[in-house]
């Protein structure tokens, strides 16, 4: 069973109403619940959407695909890249903005074997949502989760950490795999925590391969 709130969301509905570095940041250590199985966030990156961000599905403006990412905060913002994978983003900032933070990585703290069951080929349990797409499929989640209420108690669910990571145990630098602003240091991460991914910097495919029409992780 998942582990009982230590404090009601209001909070964090706060948080994410505001700036998406801060929510970046805060998100470190909530927990996020789906199909039987939670998982404390260890690893995320904020994208600043219209605001001068090239690497956000947002940059351009709104499209059928990026609506969700203008608002309200809170929402899930699910995409698949590259025909094989569900990633996804919490939606941060106020209503019209578009900004959104995209969930990296995580612990699996409750739902272990359901976890595993998920996941069969991989042999450690760090490496169970160990990235963004390792982190939907442990989760269980898919485009069904598309515009979903995180902070509701829905099918998909996000809950404040148990106690709030302190600035000293976390960690920034470049996005991984972005096509644009490679440098900018939203990349966010618990200091030392194993199940936290490997960086790589973008490197653009050879022609001829299909591109996701978005960054390779981005939100």
């Amino acid at each position: 069973m998942d582990q009982p709130l230590p404090y009601a969301p209001a909070g964090l509905a706060d948080l994410l109403a505001g700036p998406v570095v801060p929510a970046a940041r805060g998100l470190l250590g909530c927990r996020l619940s789906a199909g039987g199985v939670t998982v404390r966030i260890t690893e995320v990156e904020a994208y600043a959407g219209t605001a001068g961000d090239p690497a956000s599905h947002a940059h351009r403006g709104r499209t059928p695909r990026n609506a969700v990412m203008f608002g309200p905060s809170g929402r899930a913002y699910v995409y698949f890249t590259y025909g094989m994978h569900w990633c996804m983003n919490v939606v941060t900032g106020p209503d019209g903005e578009a900004s959104a933070v995209l969930l990296r990585a995580g612990e699996v703290v409750d739902g272990i074997d359901v976890a595993r069951a998920r996941r069969p080929a991989v042999r450690r349990d760090v490496d169970l949502a160990r990235g963004p797409a390792r982190l939907c499929a442990t989760l269980g989640i898919d485009r069904t989760a598309y515009g979903l209420d995180l902070l509701a108690d829905g099918p998909v669910r996000l809950r404040p950490a148990d106690v709030p990571v302190p600035d000293a145990a976390i960690s920034a630098g470049p996005r991984v795999g972005v096509t644009g602003a490679h440098d900018v240091p939203w990349r966010f991460w618990l200091t030392d925590d194993p199940t936290v991914s490997v960086y790589r910097r973008h490197v653009p495919r050879r022609r001829g391969r299909p591109e996701d029409g978005g960054p390779t992780d981005a939100g």
